[in-house]
C-alpha cells in the first residue's frame, strides 16, 4: 500500500487551524452556547435588502458565480472613488491573504508581523514556506515603526499591519500610517488589514493613494456588514498588483449568492449606520459590565472589547473557561501581555445579559482556583 507523497514543507507543518470555531466547542462539550460573542461576527446581521438579494439568487445557484465579480467590483470602485482595476474580490480577507502570500512569498522569505496579531496570516505564511519575523505590541497597539524597522533588518517582502487591530481593538491614525510608508524598505509591501475600519473613529482609514505600489488594503463584508458566513472580502491597490492576483486566485471562488448579497449590502448604507450605532451601544454595555465586576477595558475601535482580567494569561484563561462552561462563548489573545485579557464581541441585549450574569461567577471561580 502506498500513500501520497507530501512535500517536505507540508510534512513539517502541524495539522491545525488558526481558530477553533464555536461549533467545534459545542460538539466537544455537548452543549449549545447561549451567547455566541467570541468570533467577532455581527449578531446584528446583514441588511434585509442583502438577505432578500441572496434569497432571490438561490434559484440561480446552478450557475457558477461571475468569475470577474464584475458588478460588485464596479460598485465598490464607485463607493471608494477608484477604478475597478484597483479592486480584487475574494473569499474574505482570509482568502485574499492566502492569495497574496502565494503571490509574493517563496520558501525562506522573511515576512514581518506583530507577535500575537491575527494568526490566519501566519498560517498562510507558514503554508508557503515563509519565515515569520515578529515584533511585540507596544502599549496594546501594533507598533508600525518597529515592524518597518524589522523589515529593514530582515529584508522582508511583506509587513502585516491591522488597523484597527485584532485582538486588542486598538487603532492608529490613518495619516500616521501614510507617513510611515516613507520608511518602508524598497520592494517591501505593507498589507494594511482594515477589516474593522468602518467601526473605527473618523481618520482611522489610511488616505493612501490608490496607485501607491507600497501598500495593499484589505476590506471585508464580514464585520460591519454582518456577512461573515458569505465570505466576501476585497483588496484595494495599484492596478498592477491587483491584476497579479489573476495569476493565482481561484477564479470561481466567489459564489453568486454571496456576490448578490454583498452588492445589496453595499447599497444599503442606512442599515450600515444603524448597525454601527448598535455596536457602539454594545461596546459601552460590555465596558459597563466589566467595570461592575471591577475590571477595566481597552478602548475599542471594533465590534469587540478586550477586557483586562487584572493579572496574567493563566487567570484570563480560567475566566474564559468558566464563561464557556456557562454557555458564553468568548475568546482571548494568545501572547503575553495581551493574554491578560478576554475578548468579547458585541452582542444583542440577551447576549450581553447572559455575559453579565456569567462573568461574576467566572471571576469568583477563576480567582479561587488560580
Amino acid at each position: 500500500m502506498t500513500y501520497p507523497r507530501h512535500t517536505k514543507l507540508a510534512q513539517s507543518l502541524p495539522a491545525t487551524v488558526p481558530f477553533v470555531g464555536p461549533e467545534a466547542h459545542e460538539r466537544a462539550s455537548g452543549q449549545t452556547f447561549i451567547a455566541r460573542i467570541g468570533a467577532n461576527e455581527s449578531v446584528f446581521g446583514p441588511s434585509p435588502n442583502a438577505i432578500a438579494a441572496m434569497q432571490a439568487a438561490v434559484p440561480d445557484v446552478w450557475m457558477y458565480g461571475d468569475s470577474e465579480n464584475h458588478d460588485l467590483r464596479h460598485a465598490l470602485a464607485a463607493h471608494h472613488g477608484v477604478s475597478p482595476d484597483n479592486i480584487m474580490v475574494g473569499e474574505g480577507i482570509d482568502g485574499l491573504l492566502g492569495y497574496l502570500v502565494r503571490l509574493i512569498v517563496e520558501e525562506g522569505d522573511s515576512v514581518v508581523t506583530s507577535d500575537g496579531a491575527y494568526p490566519t496570516f501566519n498560517y498562510h505564511v507558514a503554508g508557503f514556506g515563509g519565515t515569520l519575523q515578529k515584533v511585540p505590541y507596544r502599549d496594546d497597539h501594533e507598533d508600525l515603526p518597529a515592524l518597518i524597522a524589522k523589515a529593514h533588518e530582515t529584508g522582508a517582502k511583506l509587513v502585516y499591519f491591522a488597523n484597527p487591530d485584532n485582538p486588542m481593538a486598538t487603532w492608529t491614525k490613518g495619516a500616521d500610517v501614510v507617513r510611515a510608508l516613507d520608511n518602508l524598505p524598497d520592494g517591501c509591501l505593507l498589507i494594511l488589514d482594515e477589516a474593522y475600519v468602518e467601526l473605527a473613529p473618523e481618520g482611522t482609514a489610511a488616505p493612501v493613494e490608490i496607485d501607491d505600489p507600497r501598500v495593499v488594503r484589505m476590506r471585508t463584508f464580514s464585520k460591519a456588514y454582518g456577512m461573515a458566513g458569505a465570505r466576501v472580502g476585497y483588496a484595494m491597490g495599484a492596478d498592477e498588483l491587483i491584476t497579479s492576483f489573476n495569476k493565482i486566485r481561484n477564479h470561481f471562488g466567489m459564489n453568486r449568492i454571496s456576490q448578490a448579497g454583498a452588492l445589496a449590502a453595499l447599497a444599503d448604507q442606512n442599515y450600515l449606520q444603524d448597525t454601527l450605532a448598535q455596536i457602539a451601544s454594545a461596546r459601552a454595555e460590555i465596558t459597563r459590565i466589566a467595570e461592575a465586576s471591577g475590571l477595566t477595558t481597552v478602548p475599542s475601535a471594533t465590534n469587540f472589547v478586550a477586557i483586562d482580567c487584572g493579572r496574567d494569561g493563566v487567570l484570563a484563561k480560567a475566566v474564559l473557561d468558566r464563561l464557556v462552561a456557562q454557555g458564553v462563548f468568548v475568546r482571548m489573545p494568545f501572547i503575553a501581555p495581551q493574554n491578560r485579557c478576554i475578548r468579547v464581541s458585541c452582542g444583542k441585549e440577551a447576549d450581553l445579559a447572559a455575559f453579565a450574569a456569567a462573568l461574576p461567577l467566572a471571576l469568583e471561580q477563576a480567582s479561587r482556583d488560580c
